[in-house]
């Protein structure tokens, strides 16, 4: 059910969704936080709700779409409440706002909140340079950006890198997932030596890509190269270089990656590219800062310095991190890092 409300105000969209609740049974009492989507791209906007309402059903949620409208016009905020099957397992409130009321998304957005609930901000196409300080960012604490969506995606990136606060994450991040994991549970099988270089090839403006090359300088503590290619889309292939032979993962056409390395039959893999409702739901099952894709944004700033590979304090543990197993050089049939799920104890469509 979509019920629009021009010209209205907070406390009207508030009494509407009372009146909704107690004559259709919708309920606000399972709602386990406030998911506050910043769309200024109307093109953009329905498949950010669309994905929003996806991930509800595993995290049941408020959602708030802040858009903005037309900035010469007269201040107004016209509302729509959706509910029902046009809503997932969420309730979706959009508000664009107008003339003046543009820059007042924080004001619009504090009435609406559910109380005592965590706050998440996403910006599914163009971000802020810094989510924290942003005024719909700085409600939140989680702020996800997808630096994909930007038209310069590595400078966006690594503008947010110099920016970054406790709680910032990026779409860019969490599509490495699938790769992380099977790179780890590669580097947990024998022979156990130590990885000496490593090797990124992906797209030139792949902020996959570019995250990917800093967490594995970072955790790996070695030279990391980054070939950039226009032969395909998103990242391509890794290269692990050790003494027996190099430990390789192919993914030429963005669906199925092929896994190589001494001493272990040749792998083909699932690694196709994650959709935004995907990631959106690994996102939301943590509310706690990512230190990893934080570890990950220091080992980038070291490859764009120039300063990768050299050795300095030893990262935070991470799970899904290639570290354990890199420096398990002795042939003892150690655990390594963990056994390459998914999880977010560490985590990664380009």
């Amino acid at each position: 059910m979509i019920i629009d409300l021009p010209s209205t105000t907070t406390s009207a969209l508030n009494k509407k969704l009372v009146e909704i609740r107690e004559q259709g049974g919708q309920v606000a009492l399972g709602r386990v936080l406030t998911l506050v989507i910043v769309a200024d791209d109307d093109a953009k906007l329905e498949d950010a709700i669309e994905a929003a309402n996806g991930a509800s059903r595993e995290h049941p949620s408020r959602v708030i779409v802040v858009a903005k409208g037309a900035r010469t016009a007269a201040p107004r905020i016209d509302g729509q409440i959706r509910v029902g099957g046009d809503a997932g397992a969420s309730e979706v409130i959009v508000l664009r706002l107008y003339g003046p009321l543009v820059s007042q998304g924080q004001s619009a957005v504090v009435p609406l909140l559910l109380p005592d609930a965590p706050i998440v901000t996403w910006w599914p196409g163009a971000g802020p340079k810094d989510p924290a300080k942003d005024p719909l960012g700085e409600l939140a604490q989680r702020r996800i950006t997808d630096s994909a969506a930007e038209k310069n995606p590595v400078r966006a990136l690594t503008t947010r890198a110099k920016a970054y606060t406790a709680g910032d994450t990026d779409l860019a991040w969490t599509r490495l997932t699938r790769w992380r994991a099977q790179l780890v549970s590669a580097l947990d099988l024998p022979p156990y030596e130590k990885v000496t270089g490593a090797t990124v090839t992906g797209e030139a403006d792949s902020p996959s890509t570019e995250l990917l090359a800093g967490w594995l300088a970072e955790y790996l503590k070695v030279p990391v190269k980054r070939v950039k290619s226009t032969g395909a889309a998103g990242i391509i292939s890794v290269r692990l270089d050790r003494r027996s032979g190099p430990v390789e993962l192919h993914r030429p056409d963005g669906r199925v990656g092929t896994l190589t390395q001494p001493g272990q039959p040749t792998r083909r893999i699932a690694l196709q590219r994650r959709d935004n409702q995907d990631c959106l739901i690994e996102e939301l099952r943590r509310l706690d800062p990512d230190e990893v894709y934080e570890t990950s944004l220091h080992g980038l700033s070291k490859i764009t310095s120039g300063t990768n590979g050299k050795t300095g304090a030893p990262p935070k543990a991470d799970v899904t991190s290639p570290a354990a197993a890199a420096a398990a050089a002795a042939p003892a049939p150690a655990a390594g890092s963990g056994s390459g799920s998914g999880s977010r104890s560490g985590k990664g469509k380009k």
